[in-house]
């Protein structure tokens, strides 16, 4: 028993530094695209502020209802894209002894954020659609058409920035899907403006904007659910926890695993834990190795294995 727990202690230590030499040029290389996140998260942030204050400006002169609930859903962008800039801000937070893992989780909080807010984007313009439906005013077609044209080309954009960074991290994926459905919605209200010019039909905004409404509800709904699911330490998107139990059990030298738990540590980050029974601790280091080689194939980085005998009584109560 003396020699086991020496064992697992000598493992830990091993770990550590393996983990270590094994992620030091990948940390670099997460670094480098961590600066080019920032950086374009910064300008379509600019690029939006600039844009909500011009538009708010014309759908005031205009009195237009479309161009400024247009203006208020890119507000809610460029509070969705400070998230996302937050979120990476706090990857980088160093760990401490009370934060243990630093600030990585505040990612999935700032992601969770990110899909509420887009959810209460659909209702506002849902409100105002409806709104605007019940009530409909004369508005500028042309001037509308204009502004809502430039809303467009200043969130394709940003949208183009942020495209291929939208595969490493929910947060950024949620700040490009605002990006796209608020290009949506100006590309409605471009046509209502269009018809309202060519006819005086200035009802056909209000259902411009119900339907782009229901078309960002839709798109919307499996990053909250994603979002959640994160929030609740369940097993990440596109990881298997059947999966990932079988290949470490296919092994050689593993008899058994359990006490398996696999959760995210941010929106880019998957840790696991599980207690590991094997045949014969003469090989123990090849059966690790072998392991950590076959979770960093499945997505998971952070890996805290726990090696036991066949004849090790497992003391946690949840071991089964």
């Amino acid at each position: 028993m003396n020699y086991n727990k020496h064992s697992e202690h000598k493992n830990e230590d091993e770990h550590n530094h393996s983990h270590h030499s094994h992620h030091h040029y990948a940390d670099i290389e997460d670094f480098n695209k961590g600066s080019a996140v920032r950086k374009a998260l910064v300008a379509a942030i600019i690029l939006n502020i600039g844009f909500v204050i011009v538009e708010a400006a014309f759908g005031f002169a205009f009195n237009s209802v479309s161009l400024l609930s247009d203006a208020v859903h890119n507000l809610g962008d460029v509070f969705s894209l400070f998230l996302s800039w937050l979120a990476i801000k706090l990857l980088r937070y160093p760990n401490t002894a009370k934060y243990t893992y630093g600030m990585k989780k505040g990612t999935v909080i700032a992601s969770v954020a990110n899909a509420v807010i887009l959810l209460a984007t659909v209702a506002l313009i849902f409100h105002e659609s409806i709104s605007k439906l019940c009530n409909p005013e004369p508005t500028e077609g042309f001037g509308i058409m204009v502004v809502a044209a430039v809303g467009v080309l200043i969130n394709g954009v940003s949208a183009w920035l942020l495209l291929r960074h939208t595969k490493r991290d929910l947060n950024v994926r949620g700040a490009y899907l605002h990006l796209l459905s608020d290009a949506l919605v100006s590309i409605g209200v471009v046509v209502g403006g269009i018809v309202i010019m060519l006819t005086d039909f200035f009802i056909i905004d209000a259902l411009i904007g119900i339907l782009i409404g229901c078309v960002i509800l839709i798109s919307t709904w499996k990053l909250l659910i994603d979002s959640v699911n994160l929030a609740l330490d369940a097993v990440p998107e596109g990881i298997s926890s059947v999966i990932v139990q079988k290949a470490m059990a296919d092994v050689e030298n593993v008899v058994s695993v359990h006490h398996l738990h696999i959760w995210s540590l941010s929106t880019t980050e998957t840790a696991l834990t599980s207690h590991i029974v094997i045949r014969d601790f003469a090989t123990l280091e090849q059966t690790k190795n072998e392991l950590k080689h076959r979770l960093n194939e499945l997505n998971v980085q952070h890996i805290t294995l726990e090696f036991e005998t066949e004849n090790t009584e497992c003391s946690d109560e949840d071991c089964k």
